[in-house]
């Protein structure tokens, strides 16, 4: 029986990549993004290459929506076997000069969204009694802090956080809770994170591309997929017995 995996914030990005990747591994795919548009324009295009995918319009900040989601993508598209809380977003700015607002709608999303989404997936799996994977979006960002990205570090911080403490409480009942740590990976947010530091620092976007290059042993920046690689090895039966951790995808910018 095909299973079911939502991957939130799946219009572009990360997000795109892991929906791609779980595809092929034989899920049916809920495509959700905040974004309708982009949302679409990936599930159309894992429709055309055969798979089964569905889009839907979220806002992982509206809990009852995380909600209504769940519902409605077992309805449509089968048994919940994956949740990837995947939505993010990111400011660049000083700590004194952060906007509040700009500050609680990150929490709001990357924090709290990724709250709601642990517990309306796991809520799911507990009703339909056989377990399921859980994976969660954090970042280098928190494991080592950064500078001007003082709310963000704050956020990812806290999944990790959030990440053992669900794999704590639903490890009996087969839930397994994981995260990916990404370092650079050359998304549109990460455009956006390079152009406003470039900024900040005076100095061009390439050679703050080039300064960031010289911090990963690897020599290069991440690709979606290779996130993607390490989301379909946590969530394959395989890798069962492994729960509450968060792994590195960065290329060797920084050693646990």
């Amino acid at each position: 029986m095909t299973k079911t995996a939502v991957i939130t914030g799946a219009g572009q990005g990360i997000g795109e990549g892991i929906a791609h990747q779980l595809a092929k591994d034989g899920f049916a795919i809920a495509v959700a993004d905040i974004n309708e548009k982009t949302a679409n324009q990936v599930a159309n295009d894992l429709k055309q290459s055969g798979y089964s995918a569905k889009a839907y319009k979220l806002d992982v900040a509206d809990r009852n929506a995380v909600f209504e989601l769940v519902q409605n993508a077992v309805n449509e598209l089968g048994e919940l076997g994956v949740w990837v809380n995947n939505a993010g977003v990111a400011f660049i700015e000083s700590f004194v000069d952060s906007d509040p607002k700009a500050f609680e709608r990150l929490i709001d999303v990357n924090l709290k969204g990724t709250y709601w989404g642990i517990q309306a997936a796991a809520k799911q799996f507990l009703k339909q009694g056989h377990g399921g994977r859980i994976v969660n979006a954090a970042s280098l960002a928190g494991v080592e802090a950064s500078a001007l990205q003082s709310a963000y570090s704050a956020s990812k911080f806290g999944i990790r956080g959030l990440t053992q403490s669900a794999a704590k409480e639903l490890a009996k009942d087969d839930i397994t809770v994981n995260a990916y740590n990404p370092g650079v990976v050359r998304t549109p947010m990460r455009d956006a994170i390079d152009k406003k530091t470039a900024a900040i620092k005076g100095i061009s976007i390439a050679e703050q591309r080039a300064d960031v290059l010289t911090e990963i042993d690897r020599g290069r920046e991440a690709t979606p997929a290779d996130v993607a690689n390490l989301v379909s090895w946590l969530v394959n039966p395989k890798t069962e017995y492994i729960t509450g951790q968060s792994f590195m995808v960065d290329g060797g910018m920084h050693y646990l």
